[in-house]
C-alpha cells in the first residue's frame, strides 16, 4: 500500500469576534520593565471640561473597562494602562487617563515616557527630529514628553512632571507587627511615603517582593489613615498613592535603588517617574544632591531612571522643584481584545 503523500501546512486564520463582541484595540509598551497598555479604540471617551472631571466619570460608568483590561485573564496584578482624551488645555497635544488594578491613578511617571513613545509610533503627533515634543493633560496638571529620534526611530524619552515638593521630613506612624515606621513624605505627581527598606530589614530584590508588597499595603493603610495628605488645588489629588521603599544601588555610579508598592499592593517594575521627581524634593530639602547633577536611580529589577532638578518654583507658598525624568521604552505588541457579551470572566478577575 502507497505511503499518503504529505498534507500542507494548514494556514491559520484569526478567529471571528462572536456576534455582539465588544473590541477594544490597543499598544503595548513597556518603560525600563513597567507595562503600559494604550487603549487606542473601543473605549469610551469619559465626558468632562477637565481631565479630573473625565477620571470622575471613568470611574463612576467604566469601571468595568478597567478590570477588562487591568485584570486577567487579559492582564495581571500589577498590569498598567493608558486612555487618550481631548486635551483640557489650548497648548496641549492630548490628555490621558491612567488605570491600574485599583482604578485610576492621577498621575503616572512611566505612563508619560511610554505615552510619548506611543504618540510617535502611531501617528498621534507629527515627528520632528532630532526631537519631538509633546503636552499631555494629566489629572495631576500639563507635563511636558521629548522623544530624542535618530533616523526616524526613537531612541530615549524624558519628560518634564509637574512641580513637586515636600510635605513632611521625619514622619513616623505605627504600624501593626511593624511597631513604628519613620517616612518622608512628598508629592511628585502623586503622595508617597519614602521608607528606608535597611531599617525594616528589607532586601529590595525580586524575592523579597513578598514582604515588600506586605509591609508596603500596611505603611500605606496607616499613613491615610493617621495623616492623609491634602492638595492644595483639588481633594482628588489628596490621597497616598504608594510606599517608595529606597536603598543602596547595586549598580556602582548609580544613586540608589526604589521598589515602589502602590495601588492595591501594585509593584513598579521601573523606578517610578512620579516616585522619582519626589524623591528629587527630598534631596534637595535635605540639601544632599549637588547643584546639577542627576542622579540614577534603580529599579526591582535593575532597570534605570535619570533625574533632574530644572528649577525651583512655589505651590501656595510652599518650596517646590521642578522635576524631569529620563528613561527608555519600548513597543511590546499590538491587540484588539474581544469582550464576549456570554464569557462569564469578561470582566477579569485577580488571583494574588
Amino acid at each position: 500500500m502507497s505511503a499518503r503523500p504529505p498534507r500542507p501546512p494548514a494556514q491559520p486564520r484569526l478567529p471571528r469576534p462572536a456576534p455582539g463582541a465588544w473590541l477594544i484595540q490597543c499598544v503595548d509598551l513597556h518603560t525600563e520593565g513597567e507595562p503600559l497598555r494604550v487603549i487606542l479604540s473601543g473605549f469610551p471617551i469619559p465626558q468632562g471640561t477637565t481631565i479630573l472631571e473625565r477620571r470622575r466619570e471613568a470611574r463612576a460608568r467604566f469601571d468595568d473597562l478597567r478590570r477588562a483590561l487591568m485584570w486577567e485573564p487579559r492582564g495581571h496584578a500589577d498590569m498598567y494602562g493608558c486612555l487618550v482624551v481631548p486635551a483640557e488645555r489650548d497648548d496641549s497635544d492630548f490628555g490621558v487617563l491612567f488605570l491600574h488594578n485599583d482604578g485610576f491613578s492621577t498621575m503616572c511617571g512611566h505612563g508619560v515616557l511610554a505615552m510619548a513613545r506611543a504618540a510617535v509610533e502611531t501617528g498621534l503627533v507629527p515627528t520632528v527630529e532630532p526631537e519631538t515634543r509633546i503636552a499631555m493633560d494629566t489629572p495631576a496638571g500639563q507635563v511636558f514628553a521629548t522623544v530624542t529620534l535618530e533616523e526616524g526611530r526613537p531612541v530615549a524619552t524624558r519628560f518634564r512632571n509637574v512641580p513637586s515638593w515636600v510635605v513632611e521630613l521625619d514622619a513616623s506612624v505605627p504600624v501593626p507587627g511593624m511597631g513604628r515606621v519613620g517616612y518622608d513624605l512628598a508629592f511628585g505627581g502623586a503622595f508617597y511615603a519614602y521608607v528606608d527598606a535597611e531599617a525594616l530589614g528589607l532586601e529590595l530584590e525580586p524575592g523579597g517582593l513578598g514582604e515588600l508588597v506586605e509591609a508596603g499595603r500596611a505603611i500605606k493603610a496607616a499613613v491615610q489613615a493617621r495623616n492623609p495628605p491634602s492638595h492644595p488645588d483639588d481633594p482628588d489629588l489628596g490621597f497616598l498613592y504608594g510606599v517608595v521603599f529606597t536603598g543602596p544601588p547595586r549598580r556602582q555610579g548609580n544613586h540608589s535603588r526604589h521598589v515602589c508598592v502602590f495601588a492595591d499592593g501594585e509593584v513598579d517594575r521601573s523606578p517610578t517617574g512620579t516616585g522619582v521627581s519626589g524623591r528629587l524634593a527630598l534631596l534637595r530639602a535635605r540639601d544632599s544632591l549637588p547643584e546639577g547633577e542627576a542622579p540614577v536611580i534603580e529599579s526591582v529589577i535593575g532597570t534605570r531612571f535619570r533625574g533632574r532638578i530644572l528649577g525651583e518654583t512655589e505651590v501656595h507658598g510652599r518650596p517646590a522643584i521642578i522635576p524631569e525624568v529620563e528613561g527608555r521604552c519600548w513597543v511590546t505588541g499590538w491587540s484588539t481584545f474581544h469582550l464576549d457579551r456570554a464569557d462569564p470572566l469578561r470582566n477579569g478577575f485577580l488571583l494574588r
